[in-house]
């Protein structure tokens, strides 16, 4: 018998067929003597419904009072599933956030988990019972209502199976697993059986959809071992986890996230003198834009091009502050580009293997892709070119790493 935590999204329990179907799974899972803690976000479409109903009232709502209003939209799917779990045989009780006593900090709208007290869970477990709780969602040390942010509910999810020692967390979605690359992009990308914690959270930062990174780096650091699998299609899914495979057979490349959204800036003509950097970068950072990857190139006449990118929707703030940096310090131009593509190769297979950046550039070389920018880590090399041939260059990739799908003979 095994303690699970099962996480279904809000497209999962859309409406109340789905959380009926959702409530037949479970009971699968339950007939098989298995422990099941279920978490759920709001019905799809719900949390935004709320946030309009407060933005009617007030074009900045108060941050505590708008946690206790999106946090509602959850509290209406775990009763629901409860109910529909109940209806069916199944013994199960409905629990917010407060009621399990998820702690968190007293950041309203994107608040931390801190502790979470599992007794409550603990017993009705024993009692039999499948436990529903709202994910998204916690309390803080005054017994105010908190909300996690964006992906809270893999996150409430991960907390729980941590706390829990929970035998496998998994994430119920719209995809039956985690893939190469995007399908919709390269028609034979394929699902990894296995991915480790490592590539996952790079994937996900360099726009992997699939899951959040802060419900990845909770499982990494906790060691929960996550599944990624689809709300109403069998089969075995993703499974995400600390082993890297001690294999001749493990692919050095295990997938290819790519980002459309992202901008381009340099400052041109800055003086080369320390800490030049922190002077560009300092004033970009108070604006609270995020700075992803740099390249400095430094000009035989002793003056430097600073170049930089950040989040497309930052681009307009992260140009005005840089352009009153340029006109401090007497810079020759800044210069912007709103049309480039993220690319990037992850797998831990690069640790053991030289080369790789070369032949990634040889396959986009092949295609007449320019690479305007390169980036590196231990497990990862991203690119940034031109966004119109972004699909191409993920294409080329997936085909030089050897990542396509085999094609059935006669094909």
């Amino acid at each position: 018998m095994a303690l699970i935590v099962q996480k279904f999204g809000g497209t999962s329990v859309g409406s109340v067929e789905r959380i009926e179907q959702v409530a037949a799974k479970v009971k699968k899972f339950r007939d098989n003597g298995d422990d099941i803690v279920v978490v759920v976000s709001a019905m799809s479409g719900e949390t935004n419904r709320l946030i309009d109903l407060a933005k009617q009232i007030s074009e900045q709502p108060v941050a505590r009072e708008l946690d206790v209003m999106v946090s509602t939209g959850e509290q209406v799917t775990i009763a629901l599933l409860a109910m529909a779990l109940i209806k069916i045989g199944v013994p199960a009780v409905s629990y917010t956030g407060s009621q399990v006593r998820i702690l968190t900090d007293s950041a309203h709208s994107k608040a931390r988990i801190l502790q979470i007290d599992s007794q409550n869970i603990q017993k009705e477990l024993k009692a039999g019972r499948v436990v529903v709780v709202a994910g998204f969602q916690g309390v803080d040390e005054s017994g105010n209502i908190t909300t996690l942010g964006r992906g809270g509910s893999d996150t409430t999810g991960v907390a729980l199976a941590a706390a829990l020692k929970a035998d496998e967390c998994q994430i119920y979605t719209d995809v039956d697993g985690v893939y190469t690359t995007d399908p919709r992009v390269v028609a034979k990308a394929q699902r990894l059986n296995k991915i480790t914690f490592e590539e996952m959270l790079e994937m996900a930062s360099l726009g992997s959809k699939v899951l959040q990174i802060r419900a990845v780096e909770f499982a990494g650091k906790y060691s929960v071992p996550l599944r990624v699998l689809h709300s109403f299609q069998e089969g075995p899914g993703t499974l995400i986890t600390l082993d890297e495979e001690e294999s001749m057979e493990q692919p050095i490349i295990s997938g290819i996230a790519f980002n459309r959204d992202e901008a381009k800036l340099t400052i041109r003509g800055v003086p080369d003198t320390p800490g030049i950097a922190f002077k560009i970068l300092g004033p970009i950072s108070s604006a609270n834009v995020e700075v992803d990857m740099i390249v400095q190139n430094v000009a035989h006449d002793n003056t430097t091009d600073f170049t930089f990118t950040v989040h497309r929707n930052d681009y307009h703030n992260a140009q005005q502050v840089l352009e009153g940096i340029a006109r401090d310090m007497g810079a020759r131009e800044v210069i912007g580009d709103v049309d480039i593509a993220k690319v990037s190769i992850v797998g831990v297979g690069m640790r053991s293997h030289a080369g790789v950046a070369s032949r990634m550039f040889e396959a986009l070389a092949k295609e007449n892709i320019n690479i305007q920018m390169i980036s590196t880590s231990e497990i990862k090399v991203s690119v940034v070119i031109e966004e119109k041939y972004l699909e191409l260059a993920v294409r080329a990739l997936h085909t030089a790493f050897e990542l396509d799908a085999p094609t059935a003979k006669g094909d």
